[in-house]
């Protein structure tokens, strides 16, 4: 038998036997009751705490004496007397953009390879996820003892008489090589991450439409740029997003590596930010370069979504 649902003094029955959800939704008490909990946390994990470091940053504060408003003071010592803050805003931006390019062509390209074998497939998945699942901190540690020049990979060069550079010691270049072995790193870590999410996209394609492409004389890859990258567009303005924020925000690999030095030349925001905050304790600071990396966080997210057009199509 049918139980009707009661909600402020009415009663609703549907005649299959289930909850009018119409009559549900339309009640704004229901609405506030069910919306009110999760703005709740909303509102004091994420909410609330961007509205205090958008104060702080307008203060001089070092997280214990009074806070002292200072306006646009710690905005403009940022960008005008900054340097470190320059070299770690070069840096950044040259970190997302080796890390995008880098992890989503590999990525994709490993997905791809996998998605056609058949014996082994799982074996490789493991193998090429493994590093995400570690942690980026005993990594850095791990690759700063290989890149040392006396006991890692310089020591084995040495034996077929080929010497070695600093890896995490030169300083010469617009992009000193620190960087680019910490970019590299970085993706060996992270491409099998992004290797998952393309086959899950990939796997969810019918092979139906495959095998019609295929009758009518299309190649593998005509039906790779044809149906399958169409066909993932909404995956790759997902993982490219991921990837773009969490290398602006990227600390402890980095931090690990090379401590932000030499002479802060492979300082980046969030190293920056740590330095600022918690080793000088210019919490106010530290504040405003937060509010620097949240802009650039909002910012490439939009552009991402802005120029990948993800069209809806029938699977």
């Amino acid at each position: 038998m049918p139980v009707p649902y009661i909600f402020e003094g009415s009663v609703s029955e549907s005649v299959t036997g289930g909850i009018n959800m119409n009559k549900i939704f339309s009640d704004k008490k229901a609405i506030i009751i069910f919306i009110a909990p999760a703005f709740i946390l909303f509102t004091a994990i994420l909410l609330l705490p961007i509205g205090l470091v958008i104060y702080y940053s307008l203060c001089d504060y070092d997280g214990m004496k009074t806070i002292n408003f200072i306006g646009l003071g710690n905005y403009i010592k940022l960008f005008k007397q900054d340097d470190v803050m320059k070299i770690a805003l070069k840096n950044s931006i040259f970190f997302m953009l080796f890390s995008a390019v880098t992890q989503q062509i590999i990525g994709l390209f490993i997905a791809i390879l996998l998605t056609n074998i058949k014996k082994g497939r799982n074996f490789f998945k493991n193998v090429y996820y493994l590093p995400a699942v570690l942690s980026s901190a005993a990594l850095g540690l791990l690759w700063s003892f290989i890149f040392n020049p006396r006991i890692g990979i310089n020591n084995l060069l040495a034996k077929i008489g080929i010497q070695g550079p600093n890896w995490l010691m030169e300083i010469k270049g617009f992009i000193i090589l620190p960087m680019w072995m910490i970019g590299f790193v970085a993706t060996w870590q992270y491409v099998g991450q992004t290797m998952m999410l393309y086959m899950a996209q990939i796997t969810g394609i019918s092979p139906s439409l495959y095998e019609a492409a295929y009758i009518d004389g299309c190649g593998k890859t005509k039906a790779f740029w044809h149906i399958t990258l169409p066909l993932i567009k909404p995956m790759v303005a997902t993982s490219l997003s991921l990837t773009c924020i969490g290398s602006l925000k990227f600390f402890d690999l980095i931090f690990n590596m090379t401590t932000g030095g030499p002479s802060n030349r492979t300082q980046v925001l969030a190293t920056h930010l740590y330095q600022q905050g918690f080793r000088y304790s210019k919490m106010g600071y530290a504040s405003a370069i937060g509010m620097v990396l949240l802009g650039m966080c909002l910012i490439t997210t939009f552009l991402v979504n802005r120029f990948i057009k993800v069209e809806e199509y029938e699977m």
